[in-house]
């Protein structure tokens, strides 16, 4: 069985993370939204730089939880048929061990450099305004796909939504596109696992309710059994 997972923020924020759809998710005072455009990084970078320092430096502290060791477990068996496509920037999923994560809005953890186009893997922060390891320019943003931009590998996505056999939404809201599509590309069956119905929870064919680390354990041992 060929099975295409998508994990958005709902799973990671079980593990501490705050999410942008949170009630109080202002930063500094700063709605997120505004701090994740490009016409946001060219007003103000060091704002934008601190907002994604801090976002970073967070993940320090938590760890993967049940539902994230679940979707290993299924890794585990099933091998290569399986792909987990992400909303998330962070680096949960592969801490819990998944090799086959594919990061559609990209990665806290690795910085673009916008001079000389290299991609870097990064730790530390960037609002001092590091130089790129490769050409020696202080030009570094965050490997992130902000609004209005295109979201990495999609020609992968939709393939592997042609080819699946079963598409499983994990916590995600339903209204960021192109990622609220998904369900309307893939072949197979459709499930949805949300703390609540998403907004294209009936797009659905099946569609459960509750926290992510009790409902993806026991999604998984079903089809393990």
């Amino acid at each position: 069985m060929r099975i295409v997972v998508l994990t958005g923020a709902g799973i990671s924020a079980e593990s501490g993370l705050t999410t942008f759809r949170d009630s109080g998710g202002l930063w500094e005072g700063h709605d997120p939204m505004q701090v994740a455009t490009p016409e946001a990084y060219a007003d103000d970078p060091g704002l934008v730089q601190r907002f994604y320092d801090a976002r970073r430096a967070a993940l320090s502290r938590v760890e993967p939880n049940a539902a994230h060791h679940a979707l290993v477990r299924l890794e585990d068996a099933l091998g290569d048929d399986l792909l987990v496509v992400t909303q998330n920037v962070d680096d949960l999923h592969e801490r819990a061990g998944s090799r086959r994560v594919h990061h559609i809005h990209g990665r806290l953890q690795s910085a673009w450099c916008t001079r000389c186009g290299e991609r870097h893997e990064w730790y530390g922060a960037l609002a001092d305004g590091p130089a790129c390891p490769s050409c020696g320019v202080a030009d570094l943003r965050p490997d992130i796909v902000w609004f209005g931009e295109i979201p990495y590998g999609m020609d992968l996505v939709e393939q592997a939504l042609e080819e699946c056999d079963l598409f499983v939404s994990i916590g995600t809201s339903g209204v960021v596109y192109p990622a609220a599509a998904f369900v309307h590309w893939a072949r197979g069956a459709t499930l949805e696992l949300n703390l609540e119905p998403s907004a294209g929870a009936t797009d659905f064919a099946e569609s459960r309710q509750g926290p992510a680390t009790r409902l993806v354990p026991a999604w998984v041992d079903e089809l393990l059994a």
